[in-house]
């Protein structure tokens, strides 16, 4: 890959890497992404798409197949609390279809995308070099456990007051019982149910780490449970986590961070993509404008919400006495659960 001399190189071929390289590449910048795991790339995730991010999408271009819904219902055993969105549906589409509407899309602009793996990165004032190709400017969007952020020097020890949590995630061959997606609670743990096709549903589950297999879990949540008697598995379980993960910034010189590796909060309130994809046009802004600097404080902004939201309802989630009246909090107070689900849309 000598020569390849780019912009703007990005590490990390999943869906917020991607936009990035929309995003830089519909602003006039010449751009590479680096991925070793090939395409489409898949990982362990409750596949929905909230309204703020089927927008973005459709600003740049990307049409990716998938299933309608409407808003979100929280499950329990006795209680169950509904928000519809006010603006616009949201989409349960594959993670693997995503990956791939986007890659067309920036094939389509030009993007280079490369087949290697990013190794230590060489960083000088001038510009970057990761293995092999120059860029003025690096972005790790390499995920969750981000190479790159610890080569940096930006990756933060986990809080030893946070419980780590993890997701596992199957696809179920049943047709969607609802135009909603379902969060059902037990004692410990959540499931996420998500529709992503006429025929199939996502089943991610998040909570503290465990044994035994996903169905075996599963037996938390009997309404669950019960629903998917029969119902043939269509995808092997994928695991994530732990989910938790902290960085001390989000630039370094000509380096930024941006999705998961820029830091990770919790799946618990499902608008990690939506996050994700605004901080990528910030990030391109600031590139644009060759005002690198300004970065942490848009990704601050940018993930304010996000943080204060979901960090809130996971420290409730974490406490057996306030855990279980989350969801008949929310049934006693429907028009707060609307207002609450329609910001994080």
């Amino acid at each position: 890959m000598r020569g390849v001399d780019v912009d703007l190189l990005v590490v990390g071929g999943g869906p917020v890497g991607l936009v990035t390289a929309i995003e830089g590449a519909l602003a006039g910048l010449s751009v590479a992404v680096l991925e070793r795991r090939g395409s489409p790339v898949d990982k362990a995730c409750g596949e929905g798409l909230m309204p703020a991010a089927r927008a973005t999408l459709r600003r740049l271009g990307v049409e990716a197949d998938g299933w309608e819904f409407a808003g979100i219902r929280y499950c329990a055993p006795g209680h169950q609390a509904v928000a519809r969105f006010r603006r616009g549906s949201g989409l349960g589409v594959r993670r693997t279809a995503l990956s791939a509407a986007l890659a067309t899309r920036a094939d389509v602009l030009g993007v280079k995308r490369l087949d290697a793996t990013a190794g230590r990165p060489i960083i000088t004032p001038d510009g970057v070099d990761v293995a092999g190709v120059s860029a003025t400017w690096l972005v790790a969007a390499d995920g969750l456990h981000s190479p790159l952020r610890r080569a940096l020097g930006l990756q933060r020890p986990p809080s030893p007051r946070a419980p780590a949590r993890y997701g596992l995630r199957r696809h179920y061959r049943v047709a969607p019982w609802s135009d909603l997606v379902e969060v059902h609670w037990s004692r410990q743990a959540e499931a996420y149910v998500t529709p992503v096709a006429a025929d199939v549903v996502g089943v991610a589950l998040l909570g503290p780490a465990g044994s035994g297999r996903l169905e075996d879990r599963l037996g938390q949540f009997p309404d669950l449970a019960a629903r998917l008697v029969g119902a043939e598995p269509a995808t092997d379980v994928r695991g994530a986590g732990p989910l938790r993960q902290r960085a001390a910034a989000r630039v370094a010189g000509r380096a930024f961070l941006v999705g998961d590796a820029a830091g990770y909060v919790d799946a618990l309130t499902g608008e990690g993509l939506s996050v994700g994809f605004a901080c990528a046009r910030e990030l391109v802004r600031c590139v644009v404008q060759d005002r690198p600097a300004d970065y942490e404080r848009a990704w601050r902004r940018t993930t304010r919400r996000y943080r204060a939201l979901t960090g809130a309802l996971l420290w409730t989630a974490q406490r057996p006495r306030l855990r279980g009246t989350i969801v008949p909090a929310a049934q006693r107070l429907p028009g707060v659960f609307e207002r609450i689900v329609d910001q994080l849309g």
